[in-house]
């Protein structure tokens, strides 16, 4: 009676095993679909991450197919993302957890089944998902973006409320403030983005200083980029036009401040077109009317007036020239829209100023350089090593050894050189050229420790000092 459930049992597992084939076909079907679904999601994620809101607006405004749907999921990339990431998400672990039936049905309960899963799953998913789409979506991003748009926003509307709710109990149990307002970026961060760029070839590394000269223009004030008042051009109310037309030519500027009494009283601003307008007919008695008369009125600012929002100010004003006032009601000096440009371009010439080459050997060994020298090119000139670490020019350099902003006439030794600080009359109290010249041994006093001092090693120290120029 024992030998008949044996004999019959084999017959059963054959019939069993025949009958799970199917169905084990069409699970493998079923995960196969999930798979390539999810493949397609993450290539519409790759897609959407990539779009720029502004290139998608154009392409509306060009009137694309697609374009408009694409620019209203592009402005609100971060709830639609969310969604897809949340759809991805359940496609593969449905897909994971058919492939481990299949797996446990054929090698039964156990460890091979689960190292079959985790194995094939993760090659699968690696490329099928993770590699391929994602490629694809970035190298097509619009075109994907504009064929996807559509349904992601329809999904966006039927989904959300669950997406939310996801979200809202993922920050429930995170510690910190959660995720509630949306990535953000800081300004260190867009900073490091804009580095990463250059590295990577997409910007050049001018295009990164002037974007670093736009983030740091709203730290910047006016007292920082102005003329000082010891190096403005002014012409007293009294004087006649021609002697206007006299300083024009001399000075080479295009706009003058027209003072009463004294520097800090300034009365208005004779602009050059004006006195041309006035006497081009060659009337002698034009020539003799004061520059009063022509004057237009001068508009002030306080020296702590943000560079960013006064260039927008003086471009709504079409305004080119303002006065800077002191903290004691004073004239400080004066800033033109010029001064501020330099500041997101670096220096602008014109033919009224005197273009240094980068390099200029002096008779007596010494080096005058552009403040704007790459560090490494002057270390290769006296065959040294400088620290390039945190500065990229040989200004930035002299900054770092004084601890502060260098003035004409500020003076730092850095790795056995002397570095003085030159500027150019008739612009800005700032270094437009550094003399470089090496330490001599004898310059130094002794060093030799004796009782009671502390030994210290001139080598490896940096020796500055800033001395006010005599002028200033």
């Amino acid at each position: 009676m024992a030998v008949d459930p044996v004999r019959v049992m084999p017959a059963q597992v054959s019939a069993a095993g025949a009958a799970a084939g199917l169905p084990d076909l069409q699970l493998l079907v079923f995960a196969a679909g999930l798979v390539v679904l999810a493949g397609l999601i993450a290539m519409t994620e790759a897609a959407l991450a990539a779009v720029s809101p502004a290139r998608a607006a154009e392409l509306a405004r060009d009137g694309a197919r697609g374009a408009r749907t694409l620019q209203a999921v592009a402005g609100d990339v971060v709830r639609h993302l969310n969604l897809l990431l949340l759809l991805r998400l359940l496609a593969e672990l449905t897909a994971t957890t058919l492939v481990a039936l299949v797996a446990v049905d054929t090698f039964g309960a156990g460890w091979r089944a689960a190292l079959v899963t985790a194995g094939a799953m993760t090659v699968i998913s690696f490329v099928v998902v993770g590699v391929g789409p994602r490629t694809l979506g970035r190298q097509h991003a619009y075109a994907v973006g504009r064929a996807v748009a559509p349904l992601v926003r329809w999904l966006g509307r039927a989904l959300n409320p669950l997406a939310s709710l996801l979200i809202l109990i993922g920050n429930a149990v995170t510690p910190g403030r959660g995720f509630r307002e949306g990535p953000f970026a800081t300004q260190v961060e867009l900073r490091e983005l804009v580095d990463l760029a250059e590295q990577r070839g997409v910007v050049e590394h001018g295009e990164r200083q002037m974007i670093h000269s736009v983030f740091a223009l709203g730290d910047t004030i006016a007292r920082e980029v102005m003329v000082p008042r010891t190096e403005m051009v002014w012409i007293e109310e009294s004087k006649t036009l021609s002697q206007a037309l006299a300083l024009f030519l001399r000075s080479g500027f295009s706009r003058i401040p027209v003072i009463g009494e004294s520097v800090d009283d300034v009365l208005g601003v004779l602009y050059l077109k004006d006195l041309i307008r006035r006497t081009q007919g060659g009337d002698p008695a034009a020539s003799r009317l004061p520059v009063s008369e022509l004057m237009r009125p001068a508009t002030f600012v306080p020296e702590s007036k943000p560079v960013d929002d006064l260039l927008s100010e003086m471009q709504a004003a079409r305004n080119h020239l303002v006065i800077v006032v002191d903290e004691y009601g004073g004239t400080g000096g004066l800033v033109t829209i010029e001064d501020i440009l330099e500041e997101i371009v670096g220096e602008i010439t014109d033919e009224y100023d005197v273009e240094r080459p980068p390099v200029e050997r002096l008779a007596d060994g010494a080096v005058r350089v552009t403040a704007r020298l790459p560090v490494e090119t002057l270390g290769e000139l006296f065959d040294v090593e400088l620290p390039a670490d945190e500065v990229e020019t040989v200004g930035g350099l002299l900054a770092q050894a004084l601890g502060r902003v260098p003035i004409p006439g500020a003076e730092a030794e850095v790795a056995g050189l002397r570095l003085v600080a030159e500027g150019t009359t008739g612009r800005r109290n700032r270094i437009d050229t550094v003399l470089v010249s090496r330490v001599e041994p004898t310059d130094h006093p002794d060093t030799t420790p004796g009782r009671g001092e502390p030994a210290e090693s001139r080598g490896t120290q940096n020796r500055a000092e800033e001395r006010q120029p005599a002028d200033a």
